[in-house]
């Protein structure tokens, strides 16, 4: 299959993938591609900018969770635009552990056969840029870097310096970025905010991607891009007839899913109803919930505030009805989130207590579903974590379904506690990485 595609990586994390990203996209679709975007890792902030400049819903590509064979299936199966732009994450040949390349940048490039352009930040250096580039074309036999961005130059001169110290290398510079604040975004916690949280920030990425694609050379890119490799063909899989509804909350307090596990819930027979914890008084009428991540601490005074959706939930738990929930879900349905010296009150479906922290939890996971539960039956399994809360007053009762390995999870390397038919993890499991969404959906069957 000839696919398109190209992968924009970075020296370090902070050089400015993510916009610079979008930039490429906006002028790639100025040219009149229509453009299928990918995040490489875990991530679930960086897709939202991806997705608003292209219009198509980004997708992952984590060799942790997924796999090598189910990355390339999802990218081969996925890549229906003319053209698929895969952003990278942290610095290029940064993976899981130091000694290895597993789940990296460059990994990733090489699974999918793809051409590279590296980001470099030229700020505070001139002829050093060459040795910086040199060492990432050199410290891999195949680095794949067949163009260069250079990002925060600081005047005519400092380009004319780095060009001139980089014209040895016979890469092509596809790209001279000035330094300016205005195309810096905004943090929070690890990442950016997510683009559905603010509508003015859909503008200024818009805004940011046109002025940075000003600065670069298109007609080098898009050689670089439409001339791909072979990659083999897969099999198209058919959606099963739906057999159940499973309600997914969604709003800007819960927005942290792999879309691909959406798909593959639709893939096994699921008609897929989303609501609002927020807006909504009541769960849709369903045979099972699904409460993905976010922030409901920003906006924990509206989901206190919801006292009719929190019961509709509670009541559902306690009822039997099946509900899978992460991170931000595993928080809503505890008694409540403490933030900023605030306690909001929640679900209550747990009891415990959810504290906003200062320090962050981001690991891959790795451990194993020790009972019966309604995603799967026991096996091991890998996933991620990233949070700044932690559960406090868990009951000496309290049951858990994981063990982990890998990772902190709720309590001393324990995760997901479950109660009646729900289960609630600071775990992220990719569902294609083994049978979960059959599993969901053959227990909601047996369970309505």
């Amino acid at each position: 299959m000839k696919l398109p595609r190209l992968v924009i990586a970075g020296s370090t994390s902070g050089v400015g993938k993510t916009s610079i990203t979008c930039a490429i996209i906006f002028g790639l679709k100025k040219r009149g591609y229509s453009i299928q975007p990918f995040k490489v890792g875990p991530d679930y902030i960086d897709p939202s900018y991806l997705t608003s400049i292209s219009k198509n819903e980004t997708k992952n590509l984590d060799v942790w969770l997924m796999g090598k064979q189910e990355l390339i299936q999802s990218f081969t199966r996925n890549s229906k635009s003319d053209i698929s732009i895969i952003e990278g994450v942290m610095g290029y040949y940064d993976g899981f552990g130091g000694k290895t390349n597993l789940a990296s940048t460059h990994h990733v490039a090489t699974l999918l056969d793809c051409p590279v352009i590296l980001i470099l930040d030229a700020s505070k250096t001139s002829r050093s840029i060459a040795a910086t580039a040199l060492g990432f074309t050199k410290f891999h036999k195949n680095s794949r870097i067949v163009g260069i961005i250079l990002n925060k130059i600081g005047s005519k001169k400092h380009e004319d310096l780095c060009r001139s110290a980089l014209s040895g290398l016979k890469i092509p510079i596809v790209g001279v970025i000035p330094k300016n604040s205005s195309n810096n975004l905004e943090s929070r916690h690890l990442g950016l905010i997510p683009v559905s949280e603010d509508k003015i920030l859909q503008k200024k990425i818009k805004e940011i991607s046109k002025e940075i694609s000003d600065y670069l050379d298109f007609d080098i890119i898009e050689k670089i891009t439409t001339k791909p490799s072979s990659l083999n063909k897969i099999k198209q899989i058919t959606n099963k007839k739906p057999k159940i509804t499973i309600s997914v909350a969604l709003d800007s307090s819960f927005n942290f899913y792999y879309h691909d596990n959406i798909e593959a819930l639709r893939r096994e027979g699921a008609k897929i109803k989303f609501f609002s914890p927020i807006n909504d008084k009541k769960i849709p009428t369903c045979d099972s919930i699904y409460i993905g991540g976010g922030f409901p601490e920003i906006l924990g005074k509206n989901l206190s505030q919801n006292n009719s959706m929190k019961k509709s939930i509670k009541q559902a738990a306690e009822s039997g009805l099946p509900i899978y929930a992460e991170c931000g879900g595993l928080m809503y349905l505890t008694n409540s989130i403490k933030h900023n010296d605030r306690k909001y009150k929640m679900v209550g479906l747990f009891d415990a207590e959810t504290e906003m922290t200062k320090k962050m939890t981001l690991n891959y996971t790795e451990g194993k579903i020790i009972s019966n539960c309604i995603i799967s039956s026991p096996r091991n399994f890998r996933a991620h974590e990233f949070h700044y809360s932690k559960i406090n007053n868990i009951p000496k009762d309290a049951k858990f379904l994981y063990e982990l390995k890998i990772g902190e999870g709720i309590s001393s390397h324990k995760d997901a506690l479950t109660e009646y038919n729900t289960i609630a993890s600071y775990c992220h499991l990719y569902f294609d990485s083994a049978k979960f969404a059959s599993s969901l959906i053959k227990n909601s069957l047996k369970l309505s």
